[in-house]
This record gives structure tokens, sequence and C-alpha cells, in this order.
């Protein structure tokens, strides 16, 4: 791990990226977190990022008008080894906010998998995802390097709901399938950044290389869901259960929540940590088995089935113009047209991440008692509907998953796996992680359980 150089401090946590629009939200977060649990001081972090300038302006706003605390100000370019290098001695963590993850997020993993620095980001990027997980897996094994993606919105509302889902099914009853849906609210308009949406045009445009990249790795073993095959899904649909008209979606959700279970089915008890004792086996283990398998759909919810058709209209013209060149530049330099105003070079205004919030609904299916499984021809008689809610996901609600997942790994560095590329749900289920978001306003609630014909 990480040792502190002659002269120079060696710092808990780096925000690197920290003048970008998502990276100042972080910034603000965490200086609300910045005392210690045991007293002993305050925590010892610092932003970095290609301008100095911009990096202080970045510390004045998220001080929210008090006086900036002292905090160390790096300058650090992702294009310069070097640059990595010399900001991996001095830190034990890096909390990447450089996006899009594809151009900029990979020289940071290699300096952090190196230097044996743990490192977590809030990309949404699959294929980003999977191949630093393909490169750099064994190495941070070795190294001691935690790498965690998907930290932000995607992916730990989708990973935890999945698992507080999963647990509401007490025996006999188990789960078979369940689908969440997305609900988005606003008393103003929703709006995304220019980093955000170019990282979906260039998802789009480099989606053959991520089915090339799976195709080329061994195939992972998956969790036996009991039953049948869980049905073909639908591209649109209404769910009477929840009252929301929902339209399908690829999402990086669907593909973090399939690494934990593919990691679950070659160890079913979870990934034992650096330093744990008989007892806190024993409690993971536990935890483990009450995380049943299922199978897993991602749904984007409205209450009114007039937005669907407005959402596949702008799906379209992603995917179509998103694949040459030309139709890249059009998109990245208009986006308030060919999304109708949803993504804007300038972000939202805080007025209007203050107005937004989010709801996730999970609505599950399965049996009331294992022994109908034995009965030929039994479908799923129980339905479980589970919900989280929370603030504004881009600018709120990512900045608390973040941070949070930061301060885990500060806090509890011994009670997790040494290392390796891992996705959050396999590393953080079994902690505390709940706990801390719903004290930020993240909530999860069991809504219902009922039987049905």
């Amino acid at each position: 791990m990480n040792t502190e150089m002659e002269g120079e401090e060696v710092l808990d946590a780096v925000i690197l990226g920290a003048s970008g629009f998502t990276g100042k939200y972080v910034v603000r977060e965490f200086l609300s977190h910045l005392e210690r649990p045991d007293g002993q001081g305050l925590r010892r972090i610092g932003i970095a990022g290609r301008n100095r300038e911009k990096l202080g302006e970045t510390l004045r706003w998220a001080a929210q008008g008090a006086l900036p605390p002292s905090i160390p100000i790096i300058e650090a370019d992702v294009t310069d080894a070097a640059s990595m290098v010399a900001l991996c001695r001095r830190t034990r963590l890096i909390l990447s906010c450089v996006g899009p993850y594809r151009l900029y997020g990979e020289p940071v993993v290699a300096a952090c998998v190196e230097a044996g620095v743990d490192y977590l980001d809030i990309t949404g990027e699959p294929e980003f995802m999977e191949r630093m997980e393909a490169i750099y897996h064994e190495s941070a094994l070795l190294s001691g390097s935690l790498v965690i993606s998907a930290c932000g919105y995607d992916s730990v509302p989708a990973e935890l709901g999945v698992i507080f889902h999963a647990r509401q099914w007490e025996p006999p009853s188990v789960p078979h399938s369940v689908d969440s849906y997305l609900v988005l609210e606003s008393d103003k308009q929703i709006v995304g950044n220019i980093t955000t949406f170019e990282s979906a045009v260039l998802g789009v445009a480099n989606a053959d290389e991520l089915h090339k990249l799976r195709r080329s790795r061994p195939r992972r073993p998956k969790l036996q869901v009991p039953g049948p095959p869980t049905s073909k899904a639908k591209s649109i649909e209404h769910q009477k259960s929840i009252g929301l008209w929902a339209l399908k979606l690829p999402s990086s959700d669907a593909a973090v929540v399939r690494r934990t279970q593919a990691l679950l089915a070659e160890n079913p008890h979870g990934l034992p940590a650096v330093n744990e004792n008989s007892e806190l086996v024993e409690k993971r283990r536990k935890f483990w088995s009450e995380v049943k398998p299922l199978y897993f759909g991602v749904y984007l919810g409205s209450k009114s089935f007039w937005s669907i058709p407005r959402t596949i209209c702008i799906g379209l013209m992603v995917v179509l113009l998103g694949r040459f060149s030309w139709g890249r530049s059009l998109l990245l330099k208009y986006p308030e047209i060919f999304t109708l105003g949803q993504f804007k070079k300038r972000g939202p205004t805080e007025e209007e991440v203050r107005s937004a919030s989010f709801k996730m609904w999970f609505l599950g299916h399965g049996y009331s008692d294992e022994s109908r499984l034995l009965q030929q021809g039994s479908k799923p008689n129980m339905e479980v509907v589970t919900r989280i809610s929370g603030p504004e996901i881009g600018y709120a609600t990512t900045p608390i998953t973040l941070v949070q997942c930061a301060l885990l790994v500060m806090d509890q560095r011994q009670g997790l796996p040494k290392g390796g590329v891992l996705p959050p749900g396999i590393v953080f289920g079994p902690t505390d992680l709940q706990e801390r978001l719903e004290k930020r306003g993240i909530l999860f609630e069991l809504i219902s359980k009922k039987t049905i014909s």
C-alpha cells in the first residue's frame, strides 16, 4: 500500500476532476464529512485537476460562503503518466470524477493499481468497467488496490436495491425476478450536463467494442435462479401494481448487477476481508445467505404514457446519429435540440438540482413457498414491492453515494476485500452503506407483500 514520502503529507483521499460539473458537488458533499468519527481531528483530503485557479474557485464555491478549509490543491493531468504517479504518492484513495471514462479513466486506474492505491469513480459506462476488470483485476489483487466503479447513482441504488429487495423474501418464500422502474420528478425541468450526454453518445458509437470484449472473455458462472427461465421482457408495459408506464432500457445498472451476481456464483459467501475474525466471517456468510438469486431488469417509468414516445424519439436520434462521426459532432454541438432540452452544455441550475428527486421501484415476483417449485407448471404466486427514493440523481444523490463509499473505504478498509476490480454490490453489500445513505436522505422502503393469482 501507499507509504508516506519524506516531507510530504499522504492524504486520506483526493478528489480528481474536482473542478468539473459533478466534481464540484462531490467536493461540497465531502466538506460536510471532514470530522473523523473517532474524534481524532479532521480527515486529510485534497482536490486535484489541471487548472489550479479553477480548483480554487471550486473550493470557494463548495464552502458556500464560509472560509474554505485548508485543503491541498494538486495540479494533475490524466494525459501525463508522471503526473498520475506523483498524485498516487500523495494519497491512499482517489475519487475520480474525470469523464467520459472511456477517454480519461484508464490512466487513473493504471496508476492506482501500480501504486496500490484504492480507486472509486461514478461512471455508468459498461465497456469501461468491464475492460478495466479484464486488464487490471489480477494486478489489483496483487498490489492491494481496490478499484470500484459505478459508485454514484449508477449503480449504487440498483445494487443495494436488488440486495434489499432479495432480503425481503423470508423463508419459505423465494424470489424469481425483479424489475426496477426509475421515475424522475421535478417542479422544474430535469436537466443533465454535457459530459453525461457525451458518455452516452460514445457508448452508442462503441457498442460493438463492448460485445467484442464480452465474447473475448471466459464465460462466467451464473447464479442459478429457482424456477423456469424468465419470460422475454416487453419493450413497453403498463404496471398497474405501481401505477406506471415503463420503457425497457439498455442500462449500466443491469450490467453491474450481473457482475455482482457472477461473483456470488463463484463466491456464495461473498469476498473475504483483509482482516476479519470468526465473528465477522459468520456475519458475512449470514448476510449473503439471505440474498436470494433472481433475474433483474431495468425500466424507465412514468405516470404518463406520453413521456414514452418522447424518450423513444430522443433514444432513436442518439442511436442513429451516434454511429457516425458527423452525427456525434451534431449531437454534442447541439445537445439541447437533440434531447429536447434534457441535456444542456451549462448543466442544471442550482434551483433545478434542488427541485428534482427520484423514486426507484422494485417490483418482484416469486413463490410463497419454495415447495411450489416442485409442482409442474407452477407459476409465481407472490409479489413484493420495494422502493428507494432520494434527491436529484446526478448532482445530489451521486455525490452522496460516492462520498459515503469513500468514507467506508477510509474508515473500514480492513473489513473490505484486499483488492481487485470489483462492482460496488459485492464490496459494500454487507457493510452499513444502506444505513449511511438513509441518514443522508436516500430511503429504502418495503411497500407491500401479497399473494397473486
